[in-house]
């Protein structure tokens, strides 16, 4: 099964959810991210307002999307960053993978015995997601009006 055949859910639409999207989005997959937010970017759209980068820019960018030229700050604040991640998503279509307002409440590995997993020596690196490659993830996913659904 080829990673285009496989349902791929990513939680968390900050920084790393954002690229990993974006990623999957390039190799033909539909990948669905889950954030419990009300926008992409981690925990930058609700920093207190003041918080800036701890690094300079340069040091946190991603390497096919530079900063703005409007931003020539060292360390840009926290609407900039903010700006500039949900920038990015929108410029590579990740928004509308993304599913604010829900919230995975579990996960579960499921259709592999419990043995056979505690058995496994790594977990990538073999071009499987893990192990034999038989189970699959079971999500369960909470949404802002309390509504529940189970993705596999």
């Amino acid at each position: 099964m080829g990673l285009d055949e496989k349902s791929v859910a990513i939680v968390g639409a900050g920084v790393s959810g954002l690229a990993a999207c974006k990623h999957l989005l390039e190799r033909g997959c539909r990948p669905v991210v889950f954030d419990a937010g009300d926008a992409v970017g981690g925990v930058w759209p609700n920093a207190m307002e003041g918080t800036r980068l701890q690094a300079p820019r340069h040091m946190y960018r991603y390497s096919d999307f530079p900063w703005p030229d409007s931003v020539t700050e060292m360390f840009p604040n926290q609407r900039q960053v903010a700006d500039y991640l949900h920038a990015y998503a929108r410029r590579f279509g990740v928004l509308d993978c993304v599913r604010l307002g829900h919230r995975v409440t579990s996960m579960e590995y499921v259709g592999v015995a419990e043995e056979e997993v505690v058995a496994w020596e790594e977990w990538a690196g073999c071009g499987q997601a893990f192990g034999s490659g038989d189970g699959e993830w079971r999500l369960t996913v909470a949404d802002d009006e309390g509504h529940i659904e189970v993705s596999t």
